[in-house]
């Protein structure tokens, strides 16, 4: 039979490898939290079209602790409610809450730069996998997490009181912080966020980190990492690429219906200058989501196969179709706002600055606004306001 022991020492070691478990306190947190205990009671296996229930209860226990300890994101909920407990065979959904895979647990701990006596918020709880990590360092009384879905808060809350560690686990908006135990030291976000919440940054120490993924795209989102400062205003940079669901409250509603009826009229239409399928990489991507922040980027084809490519704002009611004629593409825009005008004057000026990566974008954070930027580029900058 496996021993779970063995299994977190070899995690581990492959974190460790990898170059992303540094810290000796956490990796003695790897080796002693039991990631399977956490995933109760099963999770769903991306199957291409669907996704397939696997249970504990209905697996043999080497064939568990196999699942627990590949390294992938599990997925642990789908639609908003659906458990892998509740089906017998392969269903189709949306996945809802997930336990992330521990490589990108593990690396935006160590971004944290925790120390004792750190009081930390985590947003998204998730199956509390993450939160027991640092609680075994800091203790359960310095972690406070917040998840939105009563049903996931309450399933991590028995599993961290399965494992020892009684800790603030509250159900409710993590995009409102959890003023009542702040400040904090650190906040870090589970979850993807079109702009970091002021309110984080409000309930954060001078000095203090918060730490979180936005963007609203499934791809070409940053981590963002800022430093609070005295004036409760907060600055950083986006340190890599991330990835993880939206919050809750964001959550993008998929553009639906017929998208010719969508864009039948168009007050323009001309040869582009980038191709649009460039959006379908993540720094171009990053860039897209800067330069028109409302805007979804929507795949299709036409009737004979042909790829067609759109973006939508349904906020500013303005959209860019794409049409490809021997490899040429060609743009049509309508509505209030030239969407395709924006992107592409941002890829162009990206392009011209030599295409830097995405940790070379900086951002800072105020009450009123997101301002975002390239140093080497001084064409590359966008301010997002609050409004």
């Amino acid at each position: 039979m496996t021993d779970p022991a063995s299994e977190r020492r070899r995690l581990a070691s492959v974190l460790m490898n990898e170059g992303v478990l540094k810290s000796p306190w956490l990796r003695a947190a790897v080796e002693t939290v039991p990631r399977e205990r956490f995933l109760h009671p099963g999770v769903f296996l991306d199957e291409g079209r669907t996704w397939r229930p696997v249970t504990a209860a209905g697996t043999d226990p080497d064939g568990w602790l196999r699942i627990a300890y590949r390294g992938d994101t599990l997925t642990t909920q789908l639609d908003g409610h659906l458990t892998a407990d509740q089906v017998g065979g392969p269903v189709v959904g949306v996945p809802t809450s997930s336990s992330t895979a521990p490589i990108t647990v593990v690396g935006m701990i160590e971004s944290l730069d925790l120390e004792r006596g750190h009081r930390v918020l985590e947003i998204g709880t998730g199956t509390g996998y993450s939160t027991a990590l640092m609680c075994h360092h800091l203790g359960e009384d310095d972690v406070t997490t917040v998840e939105v879905d009563a049903q996931v808060a309450a399933r991590a809350d028995t599993a961290l009181e399965a494992v020892g560690f009684s800790t603030w686990t509250v159900t409710g908006d993590g995009l409102l912080g959890h003023p009542y135990r702040a400040p904090y030291d650190r906040i870090i976000a589970t979850c993807a966020v079109r702009r970091i919440p002021y309110a984080w940054i409000r309930q954060t120490r001078p000095g203090g980190v918060v730490l979180g993924t936005v963007g609203s795209w499934p791809w070409g989102t940053g981590l963002a990492k800022l430093i609070v400062g005295d004036d409760g205003s907060a600055e950083g940079s986006l340190v890599g690429r991330s990835s993880f669901m939206q919050a809750r409250a964001q959550a993008v509603t998929p553009v639906a219906g017929d998208l010719s009826a969508r864009t039948a009229y168009a007050d323009s239409e001309r040869r582009t200058q980038v191709s649009p399928l460039v959006l379908e990489e993540w720094m171009p991507a990053c860039l897209a989501q800067l330069a028109a922040p409302g805007a979804q980027f929507v795949r299709a084809a036409d009737h004979d196969g042909a790829p067609l490519r759109y973006l939508f704002d349904p906020e500013r009611e303005s959209f860019a179709e794409f049409l490809v004629d021997n490899g040429h593409w060609t743009v049509r825009q309508g509505g209030p706002v030239a969407l395709w005008d924006d992107v592409e004057r941002s890829l162009l000026a990206w392009q011209d600055a030599g295409a830097p990566e995405i940790d070379s974008v900086r951002l800072h954070v105020t009450p009123a606004s997101h301002r975002y930027w390239i140093g080497r580029a001084p064409t590359l900058r966008w301010e997002h306001r609050i409004a």
